[in-house]
């Protein structure tokens, strides 16, 4: 009878032992809710600043990671393309919560959305891309994608892009705010309009451009599971939950580094953007190694899609109900960069196939735009 007992209780701790991240998540909620006033009062001292930073950053990557892991599950269970789409949704949730409250926190910072957005779409269809690109190609000379699947991503991306974060520009002949409220509402409209029936496509009768069906891809992605599908859906949620509190914290270090120390305003977007592309650059990056490249298509255009056409008139919308300006327009050289990256997109995926070149010239932009953070 004990050793029957014992054998049922075995899948509870291996579950157990897998969400020891959650137990973290929890203890440090609530010391940061307790002891507020203490930890973040000795910001001042450089070495705390560090250890503080350091110590939330990985609590908050940890669980946004573990959402991911979660949402993997759902994948499997589900199928392409819904389990991309929850994935990059999940993420998407994530990254209008980190930043409405590092905005919400301590002085206004009116490019960060901006910033974000912009650091967001330059570290995935860069950094990521080149990074399984390069990857994929090293172990397998070319690797194939539908290409009905990434035109279709484009078509939707390099629209809005241009609408967000390049034509406030040039709405305005003076220094006066960029987009209008009225601009503002229609420019959330489209956003959320092209994403709605882009969804439409992905999930009706064009559901065949984002999947591939090679016997390969077919048989390696299939995996049994005797997890009840609600125990995922529930440990996501309270990741998320964590992850809304623990970011809130995390903007508390951010924006005295920034403020205070007089650091590049562009480095609160870059933070907030590693947080929410990480985990899904190492899911892309894994299903490229493993020639599953349609599947890292799907994710690192759809975040890229799902951060314009959903972030973008989210924060948007915050911004009315808050008072706190949103600057959408890039600066010169992230302009050209922006325009750079949408081109070399487009060229890669072009013809259905990738090879270790493209990775690489994906890489040196990701380089070049890191380097340009630092201009003076």
């Amino acid at each position: 009878m004990n050793s029957e007992v014992t054998l049922s209780q075995r899948p509870r701790l291996e579950r157990a032992r897998r969400e020891w991240l959650l137990a973290a998540s929890i203890a440090t909620s609530l010391v940061c809710f307790l002891f507020s006033d203490v930890i973040f009062g000795l910001l001042p001292n450089p070495l705390w600043l560090a250890v503080i930073f350091t110590w939330l950053f990985s609590v908050v990557l940890g669980s946004v990671l573990s959402v991911v892991r979660h949402a993997d599950h759902l994948a499997e269970r589900l199928g392409e393309p819904y389990g991309t789409l929850i994935l990059t949704l999940a993420i998407t949730s994530i990254e209008v919560m980190a930043i409405t409250a590092v905005m919400l926190h301590g002085e206004n910072n009116p490019t960060l959305v901006r910033d974000t957005l912009f650091a967001v779409v330059m570290i995935i269809l860069n950094g990521m891309v080149g990074l399984s690109l390069l990857i994929g190609g090293w172990r397998r000379h070319e690797q194939h994608h539908n290409l009905q699947g990434a035109n279709a991503y484009l078509g939707v991306i390099v629209p809005l892009a241009t609408l967000s974060m390049i034509m406030p520009n040039f709405t305005h002949p003076t220094n006066g705010p960029p987009y209008s409220a009225v601009q503002q509402t229609v420019l959330a409209l489209i956003s959320v309009g092209l994403y709605g029936v882009f969804l439409t496509l992905q999930t009706g009768r064009h559901r065949g451009f984002f999947i591939d069906d090679t016997r390969e891809v077919a048989e390696g992605h299939i995996r049994t599971t005797e997890e009840p599908l609600w125990l995922p859906v529930i440990l996501l949620v309270a990741y998320m939950a964590l992850v809304v509190f623990l970011v809130e914290q995390l903007a508390a270090p951010v924006d005295y580094f920034i403020e205070t120390l007089r650091a590049p305003a562009a480095l609160g977007g870059v933070i907030m953007a590693v947080l929410v592309a990480t985990p899904e650059a190492i899911s892309a990056v894994r299903a490229s190694v493993a020639n599953h490249l349609q599947r890292s298509v799907n994710i690192f255009l759809g975040s890229v899609l799902s951060t314009i056409g959903l972030t973008v008139p989210a924060m948007l919308v915050i911004s009315h109900l808050t008072g706190h300006p949103v600057v959408l327009g890039l600066e010169r050289t992230d302009t050209v960069m922006l325009v750079l990256t949408l081109a070399l997109s487009i060229i890669t995926f072009a013809s259905g196939r990738t090879h270790l070149m493209q990775g690489a010239v994906h890489l040196v932009l990701f380089v070049a735009y890191f380097l340009l953070i630092f201009e003076v």
